[in-house]
């Protein structure tokens, strides 16, 4: 019989040998980050998901050997039960630096996960200049969501001058239209933002505080590098594409926007999905929350692995900086307390890594 410390020696080394090399950690953490955008000079802003019960600002300024700093700052991240949602981060659920060069905050409007959205304040995408760090304009999102929504990720198309804008809670996808600041719901409850099961982590599906399945709708999305096609998935994956000029007219012509489900089509069959992340070749990144993995989606909808790491444990908003690398939050959100009735199973302390890919990002994504 084999003793038990050959036993646990024999499993640390299995562990260590599926650790692939090319993963590298990038930032040590004590409370789950699910999003991080980093600037050309080195600036880094990170998103805490607060899914493990603790308080504090949901955006900071990370900074080499010194706390992270809240960001824009303190009051914008200062909300409680009365504060004006107007001057106000309600909750944070996505985090980028587009193509302008500015930071963009998306605002669920719902103090926490599973709350009503506060109408019709609570909603907004929120710009902050970098060189000033203010905000420098909020797009009130309140005429198209619902109490139910969970308005999720935002990508851009900077030539048309939309944003493109995911409803996670009530599915369907809202265009924005950047100069007059008007917005339009489309694909309302269309099969491709909707799906049909609940997504999964580890190989488990998720719940809600209730008990009953998570359905979480339209949610990760990209826009090709020439702005021609917009893809789109619910979380538990299966991924569809359509192409900008729909998206744009619907926008504008309440009728073509009646028919707009007429127009999207299969793109890729993807597993249940944290994130998402696409480079200058038009290849999009999609993490594996069951396997742990990274598989990597050609233009043509066909993919392969990346990487398969046992760290990558629910790998969130990706983000591929101008060096090549695609960092990877490894947030851990399906161990939060959103999914186990208000208990927290996330490992402690958490980590982002960072793997080379050898390709940047568009223009079209972000500066």
């Amino acid at each position: 019989m084999k003793s038990p410390i050959l036993i646990l020696f024999a499993l640390f080394c299995t562990v260590l040998a599926a650790q692939d090399p090319r993963v590298k950690v990038a930032l040590t953490l004590q409370h789950p980050v699910n999003g991080v955008s980093t600037t050309p000079d080195g600036r880094l802003f990170v998103l805490y998901a607060r899914v493990d019960g603790s308080t504090g600002p949901t955006v900071a300024e990370w900074h080499n050997g010194s706390d992270p700093t809240p960001y824009p700052n303190a009051q914008w991240n200062s909300y409680s039960a009365g504060s004006d949602p107007t001057t106000h981060l309600v909750r944070i659920n996505s985090i980028r630096i587009g193509p302008d060069g500015t930071l963009w905050l998306v605002d669920t409007g719902s103090p926490s996960f599973g709350q009503p959205v506060i109408l019709p304040e609570g909603p907004k995408l929120v710009q902050v200049n970098l060189t000033t760090n203010s905000v420098t304009r909020v797009y009130n999102l309140g005429n198209v969501t619902l109490a139910t929504s969970l308005i999720d990720d935002v990508r851009f198309n900077p030539s048309a001058g939309f944003a493109y804008i995911t409803d996670a809670g009530v599915p369907g996808i809202i265009v924005l239209e950047l100069g007059s600041g008007e917005a339009r719901r489309v694909l309302e409850d269309d099969p491709s933002t909707k799906g049909f099961m609940p997504p999964s982590g580890e190989g488990k599906l998720m719940r809600n505080s209730q008990g009953g399945f998570e359905y979480i709708y339209a949610d990760q999305h990209e826009v090709s590098p020439d702005g021609k096609y917009y893809y789109y998935q619910p979380c538990q994956g299966g991924m569809s594409r359509i192409e900008t000029q729909y998206l744009n007219e619907a926008f504008y012509n309440s009728s073509f926007a009646s028919v707009l489900s007429q127009y999207p089509e299969p793109y890729a069959l993807t597993p249940s999905t944290g994130g998402t992340a696409i480079d200058a070749n038009g290849n999009i990144y999609n993490s594996d929350t069951d396997r742990q993995a990274i598989i990597k989606i050609a233009p043509n909808g066909t993919w392969t692995t990346l990487v398969q790491d046992p760290r990558l444990l629910w790998v969130d908003a990706m983000w591929i900086d101008t060096s090549g690398k695609l960092w990877m939050p490894a947030a851990q959100l399906n161990r939060g307390t959103p999914f186990n009735n208000g208990t927290s199973f996330v490992q402690k302390p958490l980590y982002v890594y960072t793997i080379d890919i050898g390709v940047g990002p568009p223009a079209i994504d972000h500066a």
